[in-house]
């Protein structure tokens, strides 16, 4: 176990000896090798036999080396933490006001229901742009991120902006990422009155989650993402960096 509870599987080479370690999940329907750590020689030849069609997250060198042998890269992220005991959140982010006619609600509703915002905040050209049709973006993507099945369950501290319909206009997803408090994903649509939306549900999500216990909370932003800044300003710093690649 490590120290944030993830099991961990190891990867050996032709000789039986380990090489790397890693969490298993699934990214975008692929079998993937998160969080890697490099323990033994030259991985790049066992990741090459073992894990054709993986999706391998870890050093940038590891990343580029693999990059040499045909991977595509699927990311490029920076990891960043708040830790919410050293610098609490100020307690009056928790009733950080939305704007008029948009009201605060749980993260509670079905992925459907979160799609159409989710989708516009992440149009082509944004960094973090998934491509393929909306069903498939729902079944890969969202989906699995509100179940649980990809960063862990969905924390309380979560929330969303709703307006006058009943319409999902923002959001701000935390999970249990194996006992690290995880921001899974910020989203807001773009339109006028949601300007400064997610960043006021953040702020929101960071003093609830100091309210309910929790010491720190964590997040991926992609190297190209403007919102990194607003990360910055909300206390985040740069943990480490990473390349996602897909072994080909």
């Amino acid at each position: 176990m490590t120290p944030h509870g993830e099991e961990r599987a190891t990867l050996c080479g032709p000789d039986g000896l380990p090489v790397l370690t890693y969490v298993e999940g699934v990214r975008d329907g692929r079998p993937w090798a998160d969080l890697v750590e490099v323990v033994g020689p030259d991985p790049v030849p066992a990741v090459l036999g073992g894990m054709p069609g993986w999706a391998v997250s870890g050093s940038v060198e590891l990343g580029e080396r693999l990059l040499r042998h045909g991977a595509r890269v699927l990311r490029h992220a920076h990891a960043m933490e708040r830790d919410l005991v050293a610098d609490p959140p100020p307690p009056e982010w928790a009733a950080v006001p939305l704007p008029d006619g948009l009201r605060a609600a749980p993260c509670d509703r079905e992925a459907r229901e979160l799609l159409t915002a989710w989708r516009s905040a992440f149009a082509p050209g944004h960094p973090d742009h998934h491509p393929g049709s909306d069903e498939e973006v729902l079944e890969a993507q969202l989906a699995p991120l509100l179940s649980g099945a990809v960063l862990g369950p969905v924390l309380p501290c979560s929330a969303l902006a709703v307006d006058e319909a009943d319409r999902v206009v923002a959001g701000v997803v935390v999970t249990d990422r194996d006992g690290l408090p995880w921001v899974g994903t910020v989203f807001r649509r773009p339109e006028p009155r949601c300007a400064g939306l997610g960043s006021r549900l953040l702020r929101r999500a960071l003093a609830d989650a100091a309210a309910g216990g929790l010491t720190r909370i964590g997040l991926a932003v992609s190297d190209a993402n403007p919102a990194r800044a607003l990360y910055e300003r909300l206390g985040f710093a740069v943990t480490g960096t990473s390349l996602t690649v897909l072994v080909p």
